[in-house]
């Protein structure tokens, strides 16, 4: 498997650290507002990458945290705390939002089929990790003190920048006139490990002991502290979006690495912004779209899990209502082929010829994804699998295979429940037909149809189906 790695700006073959056993750590949601789709299309671009793994015989530890404490409202420190933000606009505590959204993301992710974590850890349950992995920096000689937080020296880390391939001199603080710079910082690109209870934060509601104060934990320790805990001082695979590469991916690399003396990460896997209607998504647009937006417009979670599936993960995709019905229409058809394919379930004894035909689409299959994950190509091999003229059943083995990776659910699928009064209806109308009394046969078929549902006849037969 060859996959894109950040660090090295390359397409690279895959060595794990260990034989086929992968660790991945995902840094998860903060869990201060709705999860949008644009999160959406994130988790599952590192829910295909677990399943392709799994796919192709790897073994893989997940972590994904959960930040439900010291994220600020800018990544450099200033501006509130997101929780704290949250809960003053909701007139809720923290902790009643920060449950609330960490249950709206997980009944998200769940109705997209994105496969859960093997560990979600939240940061608040992690604070005594955090804490000694700033000891140890500080043992080190890393940090230094203000009146107002414990600072990471980004001056005494020489690979600082690596990742984002920014310079030092280019990092700089913000200087509208509501940020608030720490005067006591000694360059804009040092990142707080620890707050302390003064000044803006004074009133903080979550707050710990530690040695340099009542405090929380900045934001980059925790994602240090949590995978080093779970998954090792070195993990294969670290996954997030291509919006975390400057700021908090680039500061997670600096503190590890200065406290280990080791890699941090091998590869870094990177998610592409998604934008709605040609713009960014923003709140003052009004166009952050969560999954119950795609639910009230009638489009199935799968269909939308099948759009992103046409976009390669590193690339920035226009989200549109055309094209999520677009998208809708095809997961119909798709699982109107799962019923009629099981119901043309004789098995004959293939021919070489497709035989090799069965290997090739499967080969075909394996190839885009081990090809840093293509899976555009892996959805027009699918679709091209299905107008093929190899048996329906191995057809059907096939399509389900893939479905591993896809995660569409194509195995769930059967045949929907249909009234009674539409099955008379249809019975009737089959009659007429039979009868030759088209204009009768006309007038059922519009019944039907106001009805909601839509008779398809063929030679073999016929099928019911909702509009």
């Amino acid at each position: 498997m060859k996959i894109y790695n950040t660090l090295s700006r390359a397409i690279e073959e895959f060595k794990p650290l260990d034989d086929k056993n992968v660790t991945l750590y995902t840094c998860g949601p903060t869990v201060y507002d709705y999860t949008h789709i644009g999160h959406i299309r994130t988790y599952v671009g590192v829910d295909v990458l677990k399943r392709t793994l799994s796919f192709l015989n790897y073994k893989v530890n997940h972590v994904m945290n959960i930040t439900d404490v010291g994220h600020l409202s800018g990544d450099n420190d200033e501006g509130e705390d997101k929780l704290e933000k949250g809960a003053k606009k909701q007139g809720k505590t923290v902790w009643e939002v920060a449950e609330f959204y960490t249950n709206y993301f997980i009944e998200t992710i769940r109705q997209i089929n994105v496969i859960y974590a093997d560990i979600t850890c939240k940061a608040t349950d992690h604070v005594d990790d955090m804490i000694q992995l700033i000891k140890k920096l500080e043992e080190k000689g890393f940090t230094y003190a203000t009146d107002e937080a414990v600072y990471f020296d980004v001056m005494k880390f020489n690979n600082y920048g690596n990742l984002s391939r920014q310079k030092l001199d280019e990092k700089l603080q913000g200087v509208r006139e509501e940020v608030h710079v720490d005067p006591q910082k000694k360059h804009p690109a040092d990142f707080a490990l620890w707050f302390k209870r003064v000044g803006r934060f004074k009133d903080h509601t979550m707050r710990w002991n530690s040695p340099w104060g009542d405090g929380f934990p900045g934001w980059h320790i925790e994602c240090s502290a949590m995978s080093m805990k779970y998954l090792g001082e070195t993990i294969d695979i670290h996954t997030g979006g291509i919006d975390h590469i400057p700021v908090h991916h680039e500061n997670e690399i600096a503190q590890s690495e200065s406290a280990t003396e080791k890699q941090f990460v091998k590869y870094w896997v990177h998610y592409n912004f998604l934008r709605v209607e040609g713009e960014k998504m923003s709140k003052s647009l009004g166009n952050l779209l969560t999954i119950d937006d795609v639910l009230k417009r009638g489009i199935d979670p799968l269909s939308l899990r099948l759009l992103f599936l046409q976009t390669h993960y590193r690339q920035s995709m226009n989200f549109t209502w055309d094209a999520a019905q677009g998208a809708n229409e095809a997961y119909k058809k798709l699982k109107e082929q799962v019923i009629s394919l099981r119901g043309q379930s004789d098995r004959s004894v293939l021919s070489e010829e497709k035989l090799i035909k069965i290997d090739e689409y499967r080969k075909r299959f394996t190839d885009a994804l081990e090809n840093d994950l293509q899976t555009p190509q892996a959805v027009a091999i699918m679709w091209e699998m299905l107008k093929s003229n190899i048996p329906s059943p191995d057809k059907l083995d096939l399509l389900f295979e893939m479905d591993q990776v896809f995660g569409l659910r194509l195995n769930e699928v059967t045949e929907e429940y249909i009234p009674d009064e539409i099955k008379k209806l249809v019975d009737l109308r089959q009659q007429k037909r039979v009868e030759k009394q088209f204009e009768e046969t006309d007038k059922l078929r519009k019944q039907i149809e106001e009805k909601g549902y839509i008779v398809e006849d063929s030679p073999t037969g016929y099928r019911i189906k909702k509009k």
